[in-house]
């Protein structure tokens, strides 16, 4: 396909209504448009870009460098989309915050806060259509390590693990309502007995598009505050910016 036929009339990547130049090249990734305008706040001079169905971008700055949120949406197949725009724009560092379900039984200690993703079961429909399923969905370790820094340095307690990326939110909410309940709940029995430490919707994506597009990706999940995971993601992009202008 011809870059142009994902241009609208006014030139605009055709879902998030961006071009070149108006985001920066770190940018924070929650599902939520009603989130960036919090998240924004957390930025130096934020300005509103463009709002465009379930894709919200702010740009501002952080240390004198741009940087900017965009909503992907729920699943996969919207976030790829604003991925896939967002690289064609001029980003290449992208953090996904959200909220997850606990799985396995570690995650399920209460004073647990959230997981900094390391990587993502594939449980989805939109990678395989990028590359067989076998190729992996991992975080870039830089960022892993500077969100875990970033926790620390707060004092909120994220463990590092994988997380189970799926389709279907009432797949886990009410799999016996299902006609495919038995097998979900096998499958989530696999996770859980394979130390899957959170159940979400938009990794697997994240990280894969990131990969085959040379990009680098991460993801910090809370199981119980999205402002934590705000305030790590971030502390986070701060490192990774003083990091890059060091090299």
């Amino acid at each position: 396909m011809d870059c142009m036929e994902c241009l609208n009339e006014k030139e605009l990547h055709y879902h998030i209504c961006c071009k070149k130049g108006d985001v920066g090249r770190y940018v924070l990734l929650p599902g939520d448009p009603f989130r960036t305008d919090i998240i924004a706040q957390r930025f130096d001079n934020p300005v509103l870009v463009a709002h465009n169905r379930e894709h919200k971008t702010w740009t501002g700055t952080l240390d004198g460098v741009p940087v900017s949120v965009t909503s992907t949406g729920m699943g996969c197949p919207s976030a790829a989309i604003a991925l896939e725009e967002l690289i064609q724009c001029g980003a290449n560092t992208f953090i996904r915050i959200g909220t997850a379900g606990r799985v396995c039984d570690e995650s399920m200690d209460e004073a647990l806060q959230g997981v900094i993703v390391t990587g993502s079961v594939r449980d989805e429909g939109t990678t395989p259509q990028y590359i067989p399923i076998e190729y992996p969905a991992i975080a870039n370790r830089h960022i892993v390590a500077a969100l875990s820094d970033a926790a620390v340095a707060h004092g909120f307690n994220y463990a590092e693990g994988i997380v189970q990326c799926k389709d279907s939110f009432y797949g886990q909410i009410d799999p016996d309502g299902l006609p495919n309940g038995p097998r979900l709940k096998e499958r989530w029995e696999a996770w859980r007995g394979g130390n899957v430490m959170a159940s979400e919707m938009e990794t697997a994506a994240l990280f894969v598009v990131s990969a085959i597009r040379k990009c680098r990706a991460g993801a910090v999940m809370s199981f119980q505050s999205m402002d934590q995971t705000i305030t790590i993601a971030v502390e986070a992009l701060r490192t990774l910016i003083r990091a890059d202008a060091a090299k």
